[in-house]
């Protein structure tokens, strides 16, 4: 019987555990969480009564690992799609529906910005020349400045970063983070034709209706994927212990590992044939000191950005009607809120949750803002009281109106949540998967490498299995 170890208890090292008993029934495998629960950055908490999600809310469906993970966990009837409602921009104060044809802001026909952009901007962005790029990597900023203008960075491209990265365009790798314009620009292609070319073709808005939905979750709140994994895992025989903290790996010249947890006057080791490290790039790092230094060194440069969920109950008759899905606020526009969620016109399973929650059978209304960015962890660094009247005073001051007193509300904190593709990231994490292959037996996975969305750290976990696995 193969002995395995997956260090970290997130959503890529339960999927890792779920992948090894998938082709190799018989397996032992452990799953070592340092905190008291495991499904990392997904996670539920009761607002006013009502269990929402409080961290990632949704995957992408056009890729299959996530939703394909949801079925085999049993949660497939309960898989549901967003309404109709549309996303939204507030840039220069006004709220402005979010261009439908554009990859990560890039538009298929800048044409389309009008009103969002002043007409300089606008005229700017079709000017746009196709020139060869002979850089190997570029920042997302300086390759969209450079070809369609300043204003399309500030406007679209930087909310839409900030919203999956909690990032910055002029920092982040496009060839991590959007490889396919980084090709065309090499290609010596227009930005735009390829963004037409990776996106749907236009509607005249009769097909909408047969399109495949961008994004799903799960009804009752995303937070159901890691807890339905923990069971499935464990009725298969294998196991996940929360509240085990790892602090040391070792490599042992005949093979196999031997896994230090928990505090140093009374340690437990754990012996394993395989481990995978499912944990962020600090903790990774950590790990990795003696038995990969040269990963461990790279994984140390990696930074990350610290962010925080505000989730607020509002009575539905005082708040009024809101308009879209939500809005993203880029950061030009100097407010602390980069995006509010709203929740209850989002999903439908959100608004039937706030019927009738509220005091005396009155509706409610859950809407959620996210606060943090790179690099500006001072946003952060305030009281949950503060934090929350601030971005309830920037949510009026998008929307037009002063908003109600909360009826509950719930600050989520989440340091150093996000990994930070930087220029050069694709070459630094081909470094780490080569250092760490010369262990017989050791494979890492998660957000640091592939891709921060849910079904990325699920491909993530399946690859470092496959590495390891004696069939391959």
């Amino acid at each position: 019987m193969t002995s395995w170890l997956v260090i970290g208890g997130g959503i890529s090292g339960l999927a890792a555990a779920l992948a090894v008993l998938e082709q190799d029934p018989g397996a032992a495998v452990t799953v070592l969480e340092g905190s008291d629960r495991a499904g990392g950055k997904l996670r539920g908490a009761r607002v006013a009564g009502c269990e929402v999600d409080v961290g990632a809310e949704a995957v992408l469906a056009r890729r299959p690992e996530a939703v394909n993970l949801v079925r085999e966990v049993g949660l497939a009837e309960s898989i549901v799609h967003p309404t109709r409602a549309a996303a939204q921009v507030w840039s220069r104060g006004v709220v402005h529906p979010l261009p439908r044809r554009t990859l990560m802001g890039v538009p298929a026909d800048p044409a389309a910005l009008g009103g969002l952009l002043t007409a300089e901007e606008v005229a700017r962005a079709l000017d746009e020349r196709a020139e060869t790029l002979a850089a190997e990597d570029a920042s997302i900023g300086d390759l969209v400045s450079d070809r369609l203008g300043r204003a399309v960075t500030e406007r679209l491209v930087e909310p839409l970063l900030g919203g999956v990265y909690a990032g910055h365009a002029d920092l982040i790798s496009a060839r991590a983070a959007l490889p396919a314009l980084l090709r065309a620009a090499q290609a010596g292609e227009r930005l735009q034709d390829a963004a037409a070319r990776a996106l749907p073709a236009p509607s005249d808005g009769t097909q909408s209706q047969g399109s495949a939905p961008v994004f799903a979750t799960v009804s009752g709140g995303l937070h159901r994927l890691p807890q339905a994994a923990a069971e499935r895992i464990r009725a298969a025989g294998g196991q996940v212990r929360t509240g085990t903290l790892t602090r040391e790996l070792r490599h042992h010249t005949d093979g196999g590992f031997e896994v230090v947890t928990g505090p140093r006057p009374g340690p437990t080791a754990y012996r394993a044939d395989r481990v995978v490290l499912a944990t962020p790039a600090a903790a990774t790092a950590r790990l990795l000191r003696e038995v990969a230094p040269d990963a461990a060194g790279r994984l140390a440069s990696v930074e990350t950005a610290s962010t925080a969920v505000l989730t607020f109950a509002l009575d539905t008759a005082e708040l009024g009607e809101l308009s879209g899905s939500g809005v993203l606020v880029p950061p030009v526009e100097g407010r602390t809120i980069k995006a509010a969620t709203f929740s209850a016109t989002k999903w439908d399973w959100v608004r039937e949750l706030g019927h009738g929650a509220g005091p005396g059978g009155s509706d409610l209304t859950l809407l959620r803002a996210s606060v943090g960015r790179h690099r500006e962890e001072t946003a952060l660094q305030r009281a949950d009281e503060d934090l929350l009247a601030t971005a309830l005073d920037d949510l009026g001051g998008i929307l037009g109106r002063r908003l109600p007193e909360p009826v509950d509300a719930h600050v989520q904190r989440w340091g150093g949540a996000l990994p930070q593709y930087a220029v050069g990231h694709v070459d630094l994490v081909a470094d780490v998967r080569a250092s760490v292959a010369q262990v017989p037996g050791l494979a890492v996975c998660g957000a640091t490498y592939d891709g921060v969305g849910v079904p990325a750290c699920i491909a993530s976990a399946r690859r470092a299995v496959a590495q390891l696995h004696p069939a391959q």
